[in-house]
């Protein structure tokens, strides 16, 4: 049942849910705060050297754990350059922070069966990300052709229980790029799913309501998608309003409201099949700035402040914990985080900017006041 709950100081309503288990919506004078289990991120790009010190803080901050996406220079091919790397994040770490990065591998034309076996040993690698050649930043080394190339190999995973994760976006420039999504549902992604229903499938960042369709029409627990910030809160405009936004440029490519709609309205129902990853991808500002952008989105500083802001508006945050707490982990066969943390109703600033030895990074709504904060219990 859902109750409106009356501030006395400011006479301001908010849409109360009731929720089950150790989730509490409190209000305290003008504040509202919102205790989640500790969310994990299930998409996130923390790149290395410089970059990887400079912006690891901002994820372990607030999630306890995250999949941490292999298309470096050179890409995470192998276990033990995932190994390697997993050591490098943990050395970047704050002092008294407990964070748990989930490594990945990147598959490539050969990638060999044998690899994928070692890598489920390992105990490291959870996943292996399946970039089309060419279709976002860094996938150079990517599959150029998933059934003629890479069959043994997602037969493999399947038999090891090892998620593929996508970018669900075909890369022949004869497509338009606002169609790509779609496109590779039809001739890359359904037919995989249906040559191989074994096969576990998380289809990351989904961007149209194509995606949200073939999310639901697969069996759950099989197929699953994350979804970003900038996918639920801005479409194709923001990347034109008052001149181009490079700030706002990802791919995929943000899409009509219409899609935008379709994707909020399918993460807040309390579908299982969508969860949090905020596929948060920092560059240097003079990277994005250029006559050749860079594509990506920094986004980990406000992922969870924006979130928050989309279940609110939805009248659904009695929905927000599982999204961004339970089906990640539920979907991977691990067990759900332990510690809390608190979603605090209260104005804050984002800064315009993070500057570094190498340079700025700007955030996601930068200058921008948000109404949620989290905050470590």
């Amino acid at each position: 049942m859902i109750k409106s709950v009356v501030l006395p100081s400011k006479a301001l309503k908010f849409q109360v849910g009731k929720v089950e288990g150790p989730r509490q919506l409190r209000c305290k004078g003008p504040k509202m705060e919102l205790t989640l289990t500790q969310p994990d991120d299930w998409h996130l790009h923390l790149r290395d050297g410089d970059m990887l010190e400079a912006v690891v803080c901002h994820s372990a901050s607030h999630f306890g754990r995250a999949i941490v996406m292999p298309n470096l220079k050179p890409p995470i091919t192998t276990t033990a350059a995932a190994v390697a790397y997993r050591e490098s994040i943990l050395k970047a770490l704050p002092a008294n922070i407990n964070f748990t990065p989930l490594m990945t591998l990147y598959l490539t034309d050969t990638t060999s069966t044998e690899e994928i076996k070692f890598a489920r040993r390992s105990g490291v690698v959870f996943a292996v990300k399946f970039y089309p050649a060419g279709a976002t930043t860094n996938s150079q080394d990517g599959v150029t052709d998933i059934f003629g190339k890479c069959l043994p190999v997602l037969e493999e995973m399947a038999e090891q229980n090892m998620p593929l994760l996508v970018h669900g976006e075909v890369t022949n420039p004869d497509v338009d790029v606002f169609d790509r999504e779609k496109v590779f549902i039809e001739t890359v992604l359904q037919p995989l799913v249906q040559r191989l229903p074994q096969l576990r499938v998380v289809m990351e960042h989904i961007t149209t309501k194509d995606a949200v369709r073939f999310v639901e029409s697969c069996k759950e627990g099989s197929v699953a998608a994350t979804v970003t910030p900038q996918h639920l809160l801005l479409n194709r405009n923001s990347l034109f309003q008052g001149g181009l936004q490079p700030h706002n440029y990802c791919l995929p490519v943000l899409k009509r409201e219409i899609h935008r709609q379709a994707i909020v309205a399918a993460v807040t129902s309390g579908s299982k099949r969508f969860f949090l990853g905020t596929d948060s991808a920092p560059h240097e500002r003079q990277r994005k700035e250029c006559s050749c952008g860079c594509a990506g989105i920094y986004n980990a500083p406000v992922a969870l402040s924006l979130y928050a802001k989309v279940f609110d508006e939805a009248g659904a945050l009695d929905k927000l914990e599982a999204f961004t707490s339970f089906n990640g982990p539920d979907f991977y066969g691990l067990p759900r985080n332990t510690s809390k943390i608190k979603m605090i109703r209260t104005p804050w600033k984002v800064p315009e900017s993070f500057s570094f030895s190498f340079g700025d990074i700007i955030p996601m709504f930068a200058g921008e006041t948000l109404e949620w904060q989290p905050s470590l219990i």
